[in-house]
């Protein structure tokens, strides 16, 4: 069978999402199965700007920080999310050819999750309880009907929302999902593509780029863990636990960044030495 790769098309204003559908589209003639799954930060608030709803964030006590979805940020979510983001990687890949399904979590119970009956963060100082975030975090990709679309050729365009567990949506991080939807069809690879160089272990400087980082297998995934990068380093490790076989987070900005990625461009994320993936001894 022909090897996987699952892509994340990061939501970063400065990502090239046209180039990464043109290296998707060479992927595909290559012989390779893709699925590509994206966030949409940039047009979550842009619209949300145009709506009048606020974008938050909501910083956890190890650290890691995520989009406070309330009712009128998860309306904003879908909407940026399928109607536009979705519609335009659509598109962009099918004007090279390359047959595409665009479909939410929603979509055939694509992506199940355990809703978040509040969300531990730190404001002000205190760790505080909040309990109007429509968030979740995936417990099941039910694989059908991606493995249908790859079997007929289909490129699937995957994102969140997710289904909870009475059905309806809730937001769950598109690195985390791009990961569960790795490890549910047993890629090979996983690349995150985002507006970084990869990995920096100083923020500030490009040129700090790390070639490898290790995770923890558990709680805060490590020293470099900082921003945005937090949630894509613990969307490795689940994707590393989960039996993927190499994880790389890679510039998204330029054209040929999928093709770099593959060849060993951006920096591959490892887990700490004793940590044993699925399928292990």
């Amino acid at each position: 069978m022909a090897p996987l790769t699952v892509v994340k098309c990061g939501g970063n204003r400065e990502v090239d999402a046209a180039g990464i559908c043109t290296d998707v589209a060479a992927l595909v003639r290559a012989g390779r199965r893709v699925v590509l799954v994206h966030g949409g930060s940039a047009e979550i608030d842009r619209l949300g700007d145009r709506l009048g709803v606020p974008h938050r964030r909501l910083t956890a006590p190890d650290g890691v920080s995520a989009r406070h979805t309330d009712t009128a940020t998860l309306e904003v979510v879908t909407l940026a999310l399928a109607g536009a983001v979705k519609p335009r990687l659509v598109a962009g890949l099918q004007d090279h050819g390359v047959p595409a399904v665009g479909l939410t979590g929603l979509d055939g119970g694509l992506l199940r999750a355990r809703r978040k009956r509040a969300h531990r963060a730190v404001v002000d100082g205190r760790t505080v309880l909040v309990r109007d975030d429509h968030s979740g975090r995936i417990t099941e990709v039910r694989t059908g009907v991606l493995t249908t679309l790859l079997d007929a050729g289909f490129v699937p365009v995957v994102s969140p929302p997710a289904a909870a567990e009475d059905g309806r949506p809730v937001n769950v991080d598109a690195d985390r999902a791009a990961a569960a939807v790795a490890g549910a069809l047993g890629a090979d690879r996983l690349l995150l593509l985002t507006g970084a160089p990869g990995v920096l272990a100083d923020p500030a400087d490009p040129d700090s780029l790390l070639d490898r980082c290790e995770v923890s297998v558990e709680g805060a995934p490590g020293e470099f863990a900082r921003g945005g990068m937090a949630l894509k380093l613990v969307a490795a490790r689940e994707a590393l636990l989960a039996g993927v076989g190499r994880v790389t987070v890679a510039d998204g900005r330029t054209p040929g960044a999928l093709a770099r990625a593959l060849d060993g461009a951006g920096t591959e994320i490892a887990l700490t030495a004793h940590a044993t993936p699925a399928g292990g001894a």
